[in-house]
């Protein structure tokens, strides 16, 4: 394919490198250059694609100062392509600031679909995925951590965190204290690679499996927890679940709780909810 003058934003594997699309690779192949995160670790990707592209350094330290002399080079007629680390830029990773340079010049800013942790880890996670907030890193000390944590307790949605190894006890104890011992939590390490694990259950229980096993702190983590609950949503009666359950059997969540709802004198919301949270 031919490309056009644009800034290419293309995910990298996050593990598994069989997850690069062939556009992705096509993409790389043509642009005239790369701005990497890293471009020692990226060095490695490509060289293992036969990727001979010109690379450049693009990082948080740089960012801002590098974007004119990347439009530069687009103004000059070059395709450029940016990659992270790992995963899709942009998410937890640099690029917001060329990104908007980029279309403030007038460029067109072409975005490819893939790998991306948080999206990988919450599919799998069994937590409600009709909505969730994804918040990047908690901060690293302790009272920002609870400070940030406290903000988001009555958040209904399914919260999703990015977590560095040597801190994952730490921000486990503040989602404890802030969240409450019983609030599900689910936290998936090293998603695609040879050691994936996912853990699950109370975050007291999560916890604790983190605490007694040295290899659950390591790699890298996604940690998801479910959004805040009401007393009505978290006390539907066992008789209405199960009615919620033969309907749904033929009717699809939605219909099956309104009936249910009915039927019961409950509000359809909390049923629909409920239903989701246990996979129906």
């Amino acid at each position: 394919m031919d490309l056009s003058v644009a800034l290419y934003i293309v995910p990298t594997p996050i593990g598994n490198l069989g997850d690069i699309s062939p556009r992705a690779i096509d993409v790389l192949n043509q642009v005239s250059l790369i701005a990497c995160e890293d471009t020692r670790h990226s060095g490695k990707l490509l060289s293992h694609f036969g990727i001979e592209t010109r690379k450049t350094a693009l990082h948080d330290h740089n960012e801002r100062d590098r974007a004119q002399w990347i439009i530069q080079k687009l103004s000059a007629g070059e395709a450029i392509a940016l990659i992270s680390d790992a995963g899709t830029p942009l998410i937890s990773d640099p690029g917001y600031h060329l990104v908007s340079q980029v279309r403030e010049a007038g460029f067109n800013v072409v975005p490819l679909p893939g790998p991306c942790a948080a999206i990988t880890a919450l599919c799998a996670s069994g937590l409600p995925s009709d909505r969730f907030s994804f918040e990047g890193f908690l901060p690293a000390k302790e009272k920002g951590r609870l400070d940030k944590l406290a903000s988001l307790s009555e958040d209904p949605r399914t919260l999703i965190f990015y977590e560095s190894p040597h801190r994952i006890v730490h921000s486990l104890e503040s989602i404890v204290t802030a969240l409450g011992d019983e609030r599900h939590v689910v936290m998936a390490r090293e998603v695609t690679k040879t050691f994936e694990t996912f853990l699950s259950g109370t975050a007291a229980e999560v916890l604790e499996k983190v605490k007694s096993d040295p290899n659950q702190q390591k790699g890298e983590i996604v940690l998801m927890c479910h959004g805040h609950r009401s007393i009505e949503e978290e006390t539907v009666p066992t008789v209405a679940v199960n009615t919620l359950k033969l309907l749904s059997d033929e009717l699809p969540l939605k219909k099956a709780a309104a009936i249910a709802a009915q039927i019961h004198g409950l509000k359809k919301n909390a049923l629909y909810k409920h239903g989701l949270d246990i996979g129906l």
